[in-house]
């Protein structure tokens, strides 16, 4: 039952992701027809997937695996207590060059750069000038003559748009700036057994690698990898850039071990939003400001006090006084929660509505995450979600559900 309600509400909210994705909307039945000619991209593990029975869908643009033959219950736990190979090939990778390529990415985002050690990343947010959440994506700062950034597939070409039209400003201003698309691929390595996984195919001892570093390293004698500690499960793991044309040799080396197995989409939405992290475009987007999504943690000290990011002046005023709404956890039991449930107060007044949520393989209960009034977002509070037209009983909770395990050395 577990497994077969997840599935229905993953199958539904992915239809909905790839929906927006290909730039659908309540348009008509004239766009609803055009998606079916938008061709899916691949990534180069596309036939690798089909090989090893990956069940693919649409999603972001791209047609990538759900699952395997493994249910998405299975390969969630099997991450959890082991580790598993996820393809995100998909995502967005660019390298900013230049002496001012930290001034140019903090003129985009909130975070606060320059204070970074070399090879360490922080994860920020592009936002516009009303305080809106643009995109989610982790920065580093290499200690070679680049940033590194990893932003989401959904906005690709908004954020690669966004980018480069900043990028003209700053030149014409007499900025030294440039930007690289990056062509490699990118697999997630997740779970307890990464290191261990690992570390037969790298020559630094991996305990030097704290969560949110990076480092340039042959992987099992691939040439041009870069690996940094960090992930979407909660789990301790590395997400690899590898070279596209290695990047089969490198999974085939990686599921040598018996501990290593594929996973799909499916237990990588399970296990993030167990691990309480945002899926863009549900949990946060451009109607949400990093306060309302308790995100502030990402807006640097000193970027505060100096008020020279996009939507700064609504945004820091806002962490002092209260917003009207805000993200908080739910926890519940029956029915599955989903995306646009509502949510009610103890006497069935609506004061929210959840984001994300799915049944949770190791809690065994309903987890979800969405916006409350601000009154109602203490932890332990009892409210309401109305499922089924019918309003069920749920607790507000601190997220993340499931305990992370970051390697912080």
């Amino acid at each position: 039952m577990l497994a077969r309600a997840f599935a229905n509400g993953l199958c539904k909210r992915l239809s909905r992701e790839s929906t927006r994705a290909v730039g659908l909307g309540a348009t008509g039945r004239q766009d609803r027809q055009a998606s079916t000619e938008v061709t899916l991209r691949k990534t180069p593990l596309y036939d690798f997937h089909r090989a090893h029975g990956g069940k693919m869908v649409e999603f972001a643009g791209w047609s990538m695996p759900v699952q395997y033959k493994d249910s998405h219950i299975t390969s969630h736990m099997h991450t959890r207590q082991h580790c598993s190979i996820f393809d995100v090939s998909h995502m967005l990778q660019t390298k900013v060059y230049g002496k001012d390529r930290v001034k140019f990415i903090e003129s985009l985002i909130v975070g606060d750069i320059a204070e970074l050690k070399d090879n360490q990343g922080t994860l920020s947010l592009f936002t516009n000038s009303k305080g809106g959440i643009m995109d989610d994506l982790i920065v580093t700062k290499t200690d070679q003559d680049y940033l590194y950034v990893v932003s989401n597939a959904g906005c690709a070409d908004k954020d690669s748009a966004h980018m480069q039209a900043r990028l003209q400003e700053f030149k014409s201003a007499g900025h030294d700036v440039d930007l690289e698309f990056m062509e490699e691929s990118l697999i997630a390595l997740q779970g307890p057994s990464m290191a261990r996984v690992l570390q037969k195919g790298v020559g630094d001892d991996l305990k030097k690698l704290t969560f949110m570093t990076s480092v340039l390293t042959p992987v099992f004698g691939i040439q041009g990898c870069r690996v940094t500690r960090c992930g979407y499960t909660g789990e301790d793991g590395v997400e690899i850039s590898v070279p596209s044309k290695d990047v089969v040799l490198l999974t085939e080396k990686l599921l040598a071990d018996s501990e290593v197995k594929l996973a799909g989409l499916g237990a990588r939405d399970s296990l993030r939003l167990e691990a309480g992290l945002c899926l863009y475009g549900n949990d946060i987007d451009e109607t949400t400001t990093p306060v309302e999504a308790t995100l502030v943690w990402t807006i640097g000290k000193r970027r505060r006090q100096a008020r020279d990011f996009p939507g700064a002046d609504i945004i820091v005023p806002q962490i002092k006084a209260k917003t009207p709404r805000k993200r908080v956890g739910l926890i519940s039991t029956g029915p599955p929660v989903r995306q646009h449930t509502p949510i009610l107060s103890s006497d069935g007044r609506v004061i929210g509505e959840v984001t994300s949520g799915c049944p949770s393989p190791c809690l065994k209960q309903n987890v979800a995450m969405g916006y409350v009034e601000t009154a109602f977002s203490k932890a332990g509070t009892s409210i309401q979600v109305e499922v089924r037209k019918k309003a069920v009983p749920a607790v507000v909770s601190k997220m993340p559900f499931v305990p992370t395990k970051y390697y912080m050395g």
